[in-house]
This record gives structure tokens, C-alpha cells and sequence, in this order.
């Protein structure tokens, strides 16, 4: 049964250490998506934050899809939404309180790609999250934002070594609530329970009428461990944690090397 489905992770798999696109990457996929192959793309950024990816990849049009925000929303490349699970102001409130407690950074994004954070002293790289995604960062308090507020996901973001430090606590007071997960070394994300890359591939199978069998997975963090439980083929980068290594297919280059490229040569084209 051969591969009918592709879904990528974009950070440090899809895209290389500088955060492009190499042409290697470009080719190959095209040549897949040629062969009739549908690629998804699996992020946990927002739609707002991969349609230059797209565009590069020429993937377009109501009939392709993504699943951003860690699989909280499943939505067209178009921005049509066929699902979302998603979190209220309770839980933004939850998080903005548990911020000051361990001296954390963290901000939330609504579900039109917004960044909001009550912290003044905005982190290095919340700025940079904020300019990848494209559509503005807010300093706002509790007090100045709406309680019919929807949020995608919540995101602890800081230095390695302060979320290294603190990780234990967010996940012992958020973990029963939400599901957690570490998808870069800077980033903890918090989010509905039913979020995850692999619920949301599975939902998008079923739309499609496509078996386990007829998809491949690749990626590089924990938050990928869900999406390779529902694929037939997995495949981690040869940056990814050992977690993800230990659990995989086949083990492919590093994002430096192209491995996106290398295993789609190996498996689909």
C-alpha cells in the first residue's frame, strides 16, 4: 500500500538551522505533491506563521490542508476549518498567574494568530515568535482583554534553562487540566486536552478516507510522539530527540543535511 499522505513538522525539521527553506526541501516536495501525494504540514505555529511555506511549496486550494497550533485546528490551506479545540479566558487567566508565581514568560495566541502576553518586560523570544507569525503582539492586562476571548494555545516561553527549571511545576499544576507539551527547547505549549498533532491527523484521515498504513510522519520534538502513533511510516530527523528516534521507521538526515529530502526519496519518489 503506498504512501498517500505526508505530514511534516515545520521548526527544525521542514526547515533548516537559519529557519528556510532549502531548495533540496522545495524539489523534493514537489516532486511528491506531483505524484499526488497530499503534504500537511504540522505546526504549532498558525496558519498566518506557514503560508510563505506554503507558497514556496506551491500548495494551495481548498482540497490541501494543515494542522497548526499544535493540532488545535485543522483547517484548509484557504483558512477553511474543519475542526478546533481550543481554550477560554479561565484558562488564560490560569496561565497569566502562574507566569509571575515562577518568573516565567509566557503569552497566549487567540485564534486569529495574535499574540498576547501581561508581561512588560516582553521576552527576546516572544518578539521573535510575535515576527515569524506576522499578525502583531499585544501587552495587555487580564483587566483589558474580552472573557469571550478564544485562545489556541497558551505558551510558556523563555531560555532553555529557565523553562529546563521550571517544567516539573507547569506540569504538575497544569498537566490533570490540559495537554503539555514541550515543542522546542523555548517553547512549552499548553493546550486543550484534545490537542495534539496526532488527534488532529487522525480526524484529517478520516476525512479523507485514508488508512494508517498510507501515511508517513517526519519530525523532531515531543510534540511529533502523537503524530507518529497514527502513521504507518515514521521518520525522525537526525536532529530529533531520542525519544522520537527510538520510536521511528527510519531515521533520516538532520534539517542541516536535508533529511526531509532524503526520506521522501527513500519512501515516496
Amino acid at each position: 500500500m503506498g504512501i498517500k499522505l505526508v505530514a511534516i513538522d515545520i521548526d527544525d525539521t521542514l526547515l533548516n538551522p537559519e529557519g528556510q527553506l532549502a531548495d533540496e526541501t522545495i524539489n523534493a516536495i514537489q516532486k511528491t505533491i506531483q505524484k499526488g501525494v497530499k503534504v500537511v504540514l504540522c505546526t504549532g505555529r498558525p496558519l498566518a506563521g506557514v503560508t510563505t511555506f506554503l507558497n514556496q511549496l506551491g500548495i494551495s486550494g481548498d482540497d490541501q490542508y494543515v494542522i497548526t497550533y499544535n493540532g488545535a485546528i485543522i483547517e484548509t490551506v484557504s483558512g477553511h476549518r474543519l475542526a478546533q479545540h481550543t481554550l477560554d479566558f479561565e484558562d488564560y487567566l490560569a496561565a497569566d498567574k502562574l507566569s509571575y508565581e515562577l518568573n516565567v514568560h509566557y503569552n497566549i495566541l487567540d485564534d486569529e494568530s495574535r499574540i498576547y502576553t501581561s508581561n512588560r518586560d516582553v521576552g527576546r523570544i516572544t518578539v521573535i515568535q510575535a515576527a515569524e507569525n506576522d499578525e502583531g503582539l499585544f501587552v495587555r492586562n487580564p483587566e483589558e482583554m474580552p472573557q469571550d476571548l478564544t485562545v489556541s494555545k497558551i505558551m510558556f516561553v523563555d531560555e532553555p534553562e529557565v523553562l529546563d527549571a521550571q517544567i516539573h511545576k507547569i506540569k504538575e499544576t497544569f498537566d490533570d487540566r490540559y495537554y503539555v507539551v514541550r515543542s522546542l527547547p523555548e517553547f512549552l505549549e499548553v493546550l486543550n486536552k484534545k490537542a495534539n498533532k496526532g488527534n488532529a491527523l487522525t480526524d484529517l484521515l478520516s476525512e479523507l478516507g485514508l488508512k494508517k498504513e498510507e501515511v508517513m510522519a517526519m519530525g523532531d520534538q515531543h510534540n511529533d510522539l502523537t503524530m507518529f502513533a497514527v502513521a504507518g511510516t515514521t521518520v525522525a530527523m537526525g536532529n530529533a530527540i531520542p525519544e522520537l528516534k527510538e520510536v521511528a521507521t527510519y531515521v533520516t538526515e538532520s534539517n542541516a543535511n536535508h533529511g526531509v529530502a532524503v526520506a521522501l526519496e527513500r519512501y515516496v519518489i
